[in-house]
């Protein structure tokens, strides 16, 4: 018992210190309604790795994030890493201050070979896109 004390005193594994960087349920999109609205009614920006569907809403306020990671890319095994390492990037390059705003991330399988810096600058990338076209959009009303 004393031996995994030290472990989680580290900070390794995420200690209650660190709450900002964990996705509370308002950041969350947790319904088969709102991810098949995203997916009907929203706009597409593709990178390498993945592809970003993103939707405003009328009300409410900053972003709520869901992922997808379908059967085609493996087993539930290979799918969890892959989702562990989506959400760690995303968590890493979320924007904190965001217009209301419902993004849904399907990732490819080239996700697991790709060096995680690379993967938490393209999330970046991928944040600036979208909030640059929904700026022009609001913009051009």
């Amino acid at each position: 018992m004393s031996a995994k004390a030290p472990n989680r005193e580290s900070g390794v594994s995420g200690s209650g210190s660190e709450n900002a960087g964990k996705f509370p349920r308002t950041a969350r999109l947790l319904r088969h309604s709102d991810f098949e609205r995203v997916y009907k009614q929203g706009k597409r920006h593709f990178s390498p790795r993945m592809t970003m569907f993103y939707l405003r809403r009328d009300e409410g306020e900053g972003l709520r994030i869901g992922f997808t990671v379908g059967r085609v890319l493996g087993g539930a095994v290979v799918r969890n890493r892959i989702r562990r390492r989506m959400r760690e990037a995303v968590r890493l390059r979320r924007p904190v201050e965001f217009a209301p705003v419902d993004v849904v991330i399907n990732p490819k399988r080239s996700v697991l070979q790709v060096a995680f810096e690379d993967l938490v600058a393209e999330v970046g990338r991928g944040f600036e896109v979208i909030a640059q076209k929904l700026t022009s959009k609001s913009g051009e009303r």
